[in-house]
């Protein structure tokens, strides 16, 4: 196989291997508040949106080793051990108790950023600088189907049920748990890229396992970089509306008691249309900021609506919900189409945040997916911890104004990386 080949199948392992595992984890974050609204009448006594905040919280933090544990263990274990727990977060609610939901969700926030950074570095030696947007692309799609299989199971196992009972709970988990466990064991299929150019320093680094200390230092250049500190509204934005899209908004559906019985199962379905996106591969030939901007404008436009459809009260009702009404009669379409639109966006910002970082920092991938993922996270731990409390229409005002924001300084950002690789490029002639 040619090394571009095998490069390309790499890719496609990755994001199989991600497709599974998220369809797991990103399941079970969307169902877990409701499932534990369930569970609250019971000895357990836990907050999906708490435990959330302390993952996005630790896994914050844990970017600061992440770039030393993946060059220690390489990307393969890396991504293999952060599977494993991956996996036994989401055995939890097989048999949830309180402790060991909180215990996993901080063992959980050390895996992801682990996790995350292996992706980045994966990412980044199998690409060039004319394939890096190809490939974030193949990957962000496979991730996106994430999305679909394992909520629209939840739509058809919970369609007409007002609560969630013991056997339906385990049985979805355990399923759930498999499915992690098959992705976790495909990371071994991934083998190391045959040299895509002549050998370069770039690329002797980023095989080469650094010492610590060599990895917190890059990182922390990385992240005072112009580039970086452009990106980050950016960045920040999208951990933002991820929290919102996958764990709060489904939350909000399944607490509209005036879309009647088929709230619960509506949770599923429209989560399950935020991954049946793939537009970007016909996007990407225009460049990064034409599709940044239609991001955007989709956003804003499932905002107004979900602001028009979806009652002030809904991400924090209790488990019988709410009988409030927004400013129109609540429309089961419209809810459906706003969770396309969600995923729509955010498609349009994640993959060209992934090949914008990739294209910035070849030669430090690693540190720089890992400040991506530090900053993401951050703002993902502060959404979760505000979820509590905010009432749906002051969410929403957060994400307009960050998201016009990291829209601005994405432009500026894509434009000095653009001008710095030309400028590189004839330096090299």
């Amino acid at each position: 196989m040619s090394p571009n080949g095998r490069s390309l199948l790499n890719i496609i392992i990755l994001g199989f291997s991600f497709m599974f595992i998220f369809t797991a984890f990103q399941t079970c974050g969307n169902v877990e508040q409701t499932v534990i609204k369930s569970l609250n009448a019971t000895d357990f006594q836990g907050s999906g949106y708490t435990s959330l905040a302390i993952i996005y919280g630790v896994f914050s933090a844990s970017n600061l080793i992440s770039p030393s544990v993946v060059a220690i263990l390489g990307p393969q274990i890396s991504l293999f051990l952060s599977g494993l727990v991956y996996s036994f977060y989401i055995a939890i609610f097989i048999h949830p108790l309180t402790w060991t939901f909180y215990t996993a969700s901080v063992l959980l926030g050390i895996a992801a950023a682990v996790l995350w950074t292996a992706q980045g570095n994966v990412l980044t030696i199998n690409s060039k600088d004319t394939t890096i947007g190809r490939n974030s692309g193949i990957f962000w799609a496979l991730l996106q189907f994430s999305l679909f299989f394992g909520n629209l199971y939840i739509y058809l196992a919970w369609r007409g049920k007002s609560h969630i009972s013991d056997v339906d709970r385990r049985t979805v988990f355990i399923s759930l748990t498999v499915i992690s466990l098959v992705g976790g064991f495909l990371f071994f299929l991934i083998r190391n890229p045959e040299p895509l150019n002549e050998p370069s320093e770039s690329t002797d680094s980023l095989l080469n396992a650094d010492t610590e200390e060599s990895n917190n230092k890059k990182a922390l250049q990385v992240s005072v970089k112009k580039e970086m500190l452009l990106l980050s509204p950016s960045i920040s934005y999208s951990g933002l509306e991820m929290t919102f899209f996958s764990g709060v908004y489904g939350t909000c559906i399944g607490a509209m008691n005036l879309l009647g019985d088929d709230a619960k199962g509506l949770i599923g379905l429209s989560v399950s249309l935020l991954g049946s996106e793939r537009f970007w591969v016909r996007c990407s030939r225009f460049g990064r900021n034409p599709v940044v901007l239609l991001g955007l404008i989709t956003h804003l436009l499932a905002f107004y609506l979900i602001f028009l459809n979806i009652a002030s009260d809904a991400p924090i009702a209790p488990e019988e919900g709410t009988n409030q009404q927004a400013y129109m009669s609540p429309s089961t379409e419209v809810a459906l189409l706003c969770s396309f639109l969600l995923g729509f966006g955010d498609s349009c910002f994640n993959t060209q945040l992934l090949s914008i970082v990739g294209f910035t920092f070849p030669q430090d991938s690693a540190p720089a997916f890992a400040v991506f993922k530090f900053i993401q996270s951050i703002s993902a731990a502060v959404a979760f911890s505000y979820s509590n409390y905010l009432l749906l229409h002051w969410q929403l005002l957060i994400l307009v104004l960050s998201g016009v924001l990291g829209t601005v300084t994405f432009f500026a950002a894509e434009r000095i990386a653009v001008v710095n690789h030309r400028d590189s490029d004839y330096d090299s002639i």
